[in-house]
C-alpha cells in the first residue's frame, strides 16, 4: 500500500510538518511495510514557507528586517530546494500577531519589512517568489515594501516622503517615482499566493473588510478609505497599471494592488501555488490514497483551502481522500468536491484546549484506526 500525507498545519496547535509526522507515525504503527510520502501543505497563509521548504529540500533563511512599527526584527524566508525560488510569507514581518493589541492601528503600519526580505532574496540570487500576503497588521498599499526595494514617494512640494511608509502616509503622497525601483525585479517572476478576492476599495475593499480587525475604528477607517481613493489614482497615472477592481487588489491592506503595480506581480490562489512548488501532481500517481486534514473543515474548505487542493488533484487520478480534521461541520459540498470522508480527532466530547495541547496524540490514534480499516477493505 502506498498513502500520501498531505496536511495543512492545524493553526495554534501544529504544523503542517507535525501533522504530517503524526499521520505517519499511526500508519507505521499498524504496519511498517506500508510507503508513506508525506507532503506538508499550505494555502498561502501560515505555514507556506515550512511547508515548501519541507516538501521540497530547501533551507531556512534569517536575516534582520522592519517589524509593522519601525522596529528591528529577525524575519525569515525559504529558499526552495531549486535555489532560485524564494518564498516569503509577509506575516513574518508585517503581521498582526507583531504588534501589541493597544498599538494597533493600520494607520501606523507599514509593509517595508516585506521588502526587505524581498531584496534579501534578491541578492542572494532569487528571481522567483511566491510571497504570501495573509495575516496583515497593515493597510499601506505595498508602500512600504514598495520604498524597501527603492521606490520613491513625494510630497506636493515635491520633497521625498522618508519616513517609512504607512497607511496614515497615503494621503501625502502626490507622485511616485519608480526610477530607483531594484532593476533585479525586472528579471524576477512574482507570484502572490492570495485566497480572497476583495478589490482595493469599497465596502468590500481592504478598509473597510480588514483594517478593523487590525485596530482601526469608525474614523480610522473613513480616513483609509479617503486616502486610499487619491492614492489609487496617482498609483495607476505614474505606474500605468489599473489595480483597484482586480481580484484580490485589497488583500493584506492593498499589499496585493502594490504588488501588482510596483513589482508586476501575479495574484493566484495560493493552494495552487503550493501544489505546483512541491510537485504534488507527479508524486501521487500510483498511490492507494491520500490523507490530507487541516484544524476545521466546513463549507468555505471549498473555496480554495488546502484540502479542497489536495482534493482536486487526487481525484484526476481517481485517489481516495481522507480528511484528518480537529472539528468538521458536515456538508454535501465536501463530498460533491470529491472528499472521500473526513473524520474528527476529538476521541470524545473533549474541551477546544485540550484537542490543541494533544493534538498529535490524538490524530496518531486515529491514523491508526483509518489504516486498520483501509487494510481490511483493501
Amino acid at each position: 500500500m502506498r498513502i500520501i500525507i498531505a496536511p495543512d498545519s492545524f493553526k495554534g496547535s501544529l504544523s503542517a510538518e507535525m501533522v504530517a509526522a503524526a499521520i505517519e507515525a499511526g500508519v507505521r504503527a499498524v504496519n511498517p511495510e506500508i510507503e508513506t510520502i508525506k507532503i506538508p501543505m499550505a494555502d498561502g497563509g501560515e505555514g507556506t514557507v515550512d511547508a515548501l521548504v519541507s516538501s521540497t529540500g530547501g533551507r531556512i533563511i534569517d536575516t534582520k528586517a522592519t517589524d509593522p512599527l519601525g522596529g528591528e526584527i529577525m524575519g525569515r524566508y525559504g529558499i526552495l530546494g531549486d535555489e532560485k525560488t524564494a518564498v516569503i510569507e509577509m506575516a513574518a514581518v508585517s503581521g498582526l500577531p507583531l504588534v501589541p493589541p493597544r498599538m494597533r492601528n493600520p494607520l501606523n503600519t507599514t509593509t517595508f519589512g516585506t521588502g526587505e526580505l524581498i531584496k534579501h532574496a534578491l541578492e542572494l540570487g532569487c528571481r522567483k517568489f511566491i510571497i504570501g500576503i495573509g495575516g496583515s497588521a497593515t493597510n499601506d498599499a505595498g508602500t512600504g515594501m514598495a520604498q524597501a526595494l527603492g521606490v520613491i514617494f513625494r510630497k506636493p512640494d515635491g520633497s521625498v516622503i522618508n519616513d517609512y511608509m504607512r497607511g496614515g502616509l497615503l494621503k501625502e503622497v502626490a507622485s511616485i517615482d519608480m526610477s530607483g525601483l531594484n532593476p533585479l525585479i525586472r528579471e524576477s517572476d512574482i507570484t502572490v499566493a492570495c485566497d480572497v478576492d476583495n478589490p482595493l476599495l469599497g465596502e468590500r475593499g481592504c478598509a473597510y473588510v480588514y483594517s478593523p480587525q487590525k485596530g482601526a475604528t469608525l474614523e480610522v477607517v473613513k480616513i483609509l478609505e479617503s486616502s486610499m481613493m487619491t492614492f489609487a489614482d496617482i498609483l495607476e497615472r505614474d505606474t500605468g497599471k489599473n489595480v483597484r477592481n482586480y481580484p484580490g487588489s485589497g488583500a493584506a491592506g492593498g499589499l496585493g494592488a502594490g504588488l501588482m503595480a510596483f513589482l508586476g506581480a501575479t495574484l493566484r490562489p495560493g493552494i495552487d501555488l503550493v501544489l505546483k512548488a512541491a510537485q504534488f501532481e507527479n508524486q501521487i500517481i500510483g498511490a492507494d490514497y491520500v490523507l490530507t486534514g487541516e484544524g476545521k473543515l466546513d463549507e468555505q474548505t471549498v473555496y480554495g483551502k488546502t484540502i479542497a487542493g489536495v482534493t482536486a488533484v487526487a481525484k484526476k487520478h481517481g485517489i481516495p481522500v481522507i480528511a484528518i480534521v480537529g472539528k468538521f461541520i458536515d456538508s454535501q459540498k465536501l463530498i460533491d468536491m470529491g472528499l472521500t470522508s473526513y473524520f474528527s480527532i476529538c476521541d470524545g466530547p473533549n474541551r477546544l484546549d485540550y484537542a490543541m495541547k494533544n493534538a498529535a496524540v490524538l490524530i496518531e490514534s486515529l491514523s491508526k484506526r483509518l489504516v486498520r480499516l483501509l487494510i481490511a477493505v483493501r
